[in-house]
């Protein structure tokens, strides 16, 4: 696959799932699950704008870690900021 056709494929996946996001928030589910199912769908696409976008899959495993470990910071006070909304 050249790298059009790929950054093409992932481009087109993350447009799905983002409005998959909106269809969940339009969604009549109940509010924590929705919530975890935008959490997960927002690091899945994270972690494909990381990897391919930002080229982390080509760079050493140290630099990815490092980043790993600064996107699950992210995560975790994102949800400790939605708890303490509540």
């Amino acid at each position: 696959m050249t790298k059009t056709k790929l950054y093409t494929a992932i481009y087109v996946l993350l447009f799905v799932m983002a409005t998959a996001q909106v269809l969940v928030e339009f969604a009549n589910v109940p509010y924590w699950t929705g919530f975890a199912a935008i959490i997960a769908l927002s690091f899945v696409k994270a972690l494909f704008v990381a990897g391919y976008y930002q080229h982390l899959r080509y760079e050493p495993r140290s630099i990815a870690f490092v980043v790993l470990g600064g996107l699950l910071a992210a995560l975790a006070l994102t949800l400790a900021a939605s708890y303490s909304i509540l």
